[in-house]
């Protein structure tokens, strides 16, 4: 089924649920997944292969990491066509301040914020999706 692509409903239907824990962004100690390991994303990039974990997970495997993040997922099925979302959603929160790194994927997309802003960031992207900011 194809996804939303009016920018004005993703906006009204996209509501942001953050997704309980905390992730990080690690790369990988060895080419693909290592064993055990359950990513909620990959990037495979030229310097090795980028991991998002939960913290715990990371944590577990010894694996180190500097950014600590929540993760939002936006709520409404967003074609990966529509031209806006995240321009609207990552501009909404350069405005307060908080940094935004996006991955979309077949349904939704997923927003990692700092982990200590996210409450902010959920009452930003609740007043964006209100028609309030």
């Amino acid at each position: 089924m194809a996804g939303e692509r009016d920018l004005g409903r993703l906006l009204a239907g996209m509501t942001p649920e953050q997704i309980p824990g905390e992730y990080v962004f690690v790369v990988s100690p060895e080419p693909g997944v290592p064993a055990g390991l359950h990513p909620v994303a990959t990037v495979s990039e030229d310097e090795g292969l980028t991991l998002v974990l939960t913290r715990e997970e990371a944590d577990r495997a010894g694996l180190r990491h500097d950014y600590l993040a929540a993760r939002i997922t936006l709520r409404v099925h967003s074609d990966l066509a529509a031209v806006g979302l995240t321009a609207a959603v990552s501009a909404q929160l350069a405005d307060v301040g908080i940094s935004c790194n996006v991955i979309a994927g077949y349904h939704h997309d997923h927003l990692f914020v700092p982990a200590e802003r996210a409450g902010e960031a959920m009452v930003t992207l609740r007043a964006l999706g209100s028609g309030r900011a």
